[in-house]
């Protein structure tokens, strides 16, 4: 942790960026006044990351969390062999890191999509500031849990039958993800690559470009190169049901 980093301007941040880099801690949670001003304490400025460089790596000691303030990062995991598995996609806002809680190490690594700026809580200051601030405390305990939940989905997502199906689940996360974090739901930027998509959803790339081809040919989607516009959330919605429906017919 570098000493002479920066403290950051909370409300600057806020007016900076049109998606506040810490609103998945502090505006759920209503915190407010002097609280909000130790929140603003614990911020450090991280290095900008260039797209391929990379934030942390397995077996890297932990020391912070870190919230995407822009760009976007993805978190993968890698075996002897070199083989790669894709964890996780992360957007403006997100906050990342919570693998290495359990060990005090990290265990997988995180590195950026396209050029990405990082924000850096310090954990030990964190964990200062959610002792005297409970509200924040169970806010942060929440966005552990979503995290939870969003490897739960993920593992969901690589078991079921029909890649179609996979894919609208994954584009229809990603959408919610948009509406939280107060973006454009219906128009995704889609940083990371056609290889990656299929690494995170267990298909191959072929399966992947055609089903896109697909979902444009019904009218679902837009393609344009990353730009995807979600012409009918309706339709989206109904691939994701589908799934489950098929699921449960199933286990039935």
């Amino acid at each position: 942790m570098d000493p002479t980093a920066t403290v950051l301007d909370l409300n600057q941040l806020r007016r900076s960026c049109g998606s506040c880099a810490l609103q998945e801690l502090c505006l759920p949670a209503g915190i407010g006044g002097d609280d909000l001003n130790r929140l603003d304490a614990t911020v450090k400025d991280k290095r900008t990351l260039d797209r391929g460089a990379v934030l942390y790596r397995d077996g890297d000691k932990f020391d912070a969390l870190y919230v995407v303030r822009s760009g976007s990062l993805k978190t993968y995991v890698q075996n002897e062999a070199g083989d790669v598995q894709i964890l996780a996609f992360h957007l403006p806002g997100e906050i990342i890191g919570f693998d290495a809680l359990a060990s005090n190490q990290h265990v997988s690594q995180a590195e950026a999509l396209e050029r990405s700026s990082i924000c850096e809580l310090p954990y030990a200051q964190l964990q200062q500031v959610t002792s005297e601030v409970p509200a924040l405390h169970r806010q942060l305990m929440r966005v552990i849990s979503r995290e939870v939940v969003e490897e739960h989905r993920h593992l969901m997502m690589m078991g079921r039958q029909q890649a179609q199906e996979q894919l609208a689940t994954f584009l229809r996360s990603l959408a919610d993800r948009y509406q939280r974090l107060q973006r454009d739901s219906t128009s995704l930027n889609l940083s990371m690559s056609r290889y990656d998509i299929a690494n995170y959803l267990g298909l191959v790339v072929e399966t992947v470009s055609r089903l896109f081809s697909r979902m444009e040919e019904m009218g679902v989607l837009e393609v344009n190169r990353k730009a995807v516009r979600i012409l009918r959330p309706d339709l989206l919605a109904g691939l994701c049901r589908s799934a489950a429906a098929s699921n449960q017919k199933g286990t039935g």
